[in-house]
């Protein structure tokens, strides 16, 4: 089969590799119909996750039918066609049981990361019966691709870590995929202002039609000051940092309100400056997390009851052959006007 394979820092190909087969009784192989690239993939690119290591298949997110499944498997058969989860959960273990899923002693994010992944024409995806999602049927598998990884990273480490309430003001910093992801949902929770912070017009325009109330271009204007001169002086209740970068961590922890909580939900490849001596007295809240995907089931059911339409992220459409090039693309992002890039196989 062909897969998109990482080989060290800078380096990736479409070349032929074994096809996965059954590990232990708990697994099923799965045949990809659709999957995507997403930021943390660029990040294993430029070196920032050491312990990808070289000849792994990358991605962590999918769409598939089942091809075949092991004895221990009891949910799944030959032919259901599945959402794949970002998140491994053997469903057993002490952190699993606290629906801490990214912490899985025997799973975790390991797709892509530890194990191959699914930006390929098949994958092996162990513990099946809690790492799989049947499809609802009469819902748009687009849809419900972004259902894999960032509907629920936004969801969960943004909006439910940050705590958004109704009539928040929410500073989202970054609209980019995961930026667009935490604001569709932060709107299940009706804060009174989303505010949401990028260099790109485009993607700024764009967050206005996806429900943010205010933009601010943070390359035109001192982001924190417009943030201040917005809320009268008294900084956002929520600031959630969806970029990975210090600049933009550094704008949440800079006007964020007394009593608000700042929400890490990018990756950080280098260290930041956190400025403690300046947070501490303000009673501010500062969480980060890796998504544990235990918010699928109800994101299921609100995409199905047509609450959001997360397939609108897609910009851009490609056969699984042309990987490559969706890889090009989804890099130059700004300058191709990519959000989210959808990269399928025939059915």
């Amino acid at each position: 089969m062909k897969a998109l394979v990482y080989g060290g820092p800078g380096q990736k190909e479409w070349k032929d590799v074994p096809r996965p087969e059954l590990d232990k009784q708990t697994d099923a192989v799965v045949r990809i119909l659709h999957t995507t690239i997403c930021g943390t993939d660029l990040h294993i690119l430029k070196g920032d996750v050491p312990a990808v290591t070289e000849g792994r298949i990358l991605g962590h997110e999918g769409i598939g039918i089942v091809e075949e499944v092991g004895s221990g498997v009891s949910n799944f058969k030959p032919g259901d066609r599945v959402l794949i989860s970002c998140v491994t959960s053997c469903g057993r273990c002490s952190y699993c049981k606290r629906q801490l899923y990214a912490h899985c002693e025997d799973g975790g994010w390991i797709l892509g990361h530890l194990i191959d992944g699914t930006q390929a024409e098949y994958v092996r995806i162990p513990h099946a019966d809690n790492s799989l999602y049947p499809l609802p049927e009469g819902v748009s598998e687009e849809a419900l691709l972004m259902l894999s990884d960032i509907l629920p990273t936004g969801f969960e480490i943004g909006v439910l870590a940050g705590q958004v309430k109704p009539g928040d003001t929410v500073a989202i910093v970054g609209a980019g995929p995961i930026g667009m992801a935490t604001l569709l949902t932060a709107q299940l929770y009706s804060p009174g202002r989303i505010i949401m912070v990028d260099l790109d017009p485009e993607r700024l325009a764009l967050s206005r039609q996806f429900g943010a109330t205010d933009t601010i271009n943070s390359g035109e204007e001192n982001a924190v000051e417009a943030l201040f001169a917005m809320t009268n002086g008294v900084g956002v209740d929520v600031a959630i940092e969806a970029v990975g970068i210090p600049a933009t961590f550094d704008i949440c922890q800079k006007s964020i309100a007394p009593g608000g909580h700042i929400a890490n939900v990018g990756v950080h490849g280098k260290s930041v400056e956190l400025h403690l001596e300046d947070l501490w007295i303000r009673n501010i809240t500062l969480t980060t997390g890796l998504v544990s995907t235990y918010s699928t089931p109800m994101l299921l059911q609100t995409v199905q009851s047509g609450a959001f339409h997360p397939e609108k992220l897609i910009t851009h459409r490609f056969a699984l052959e042309d990987m490559m090039q969706a890889y090009e693309v989804f890099s130059n992002a700004a300058k191709e006007k990519a959000m989210k890039v959808l990269i399928s196989a025939d059915a």
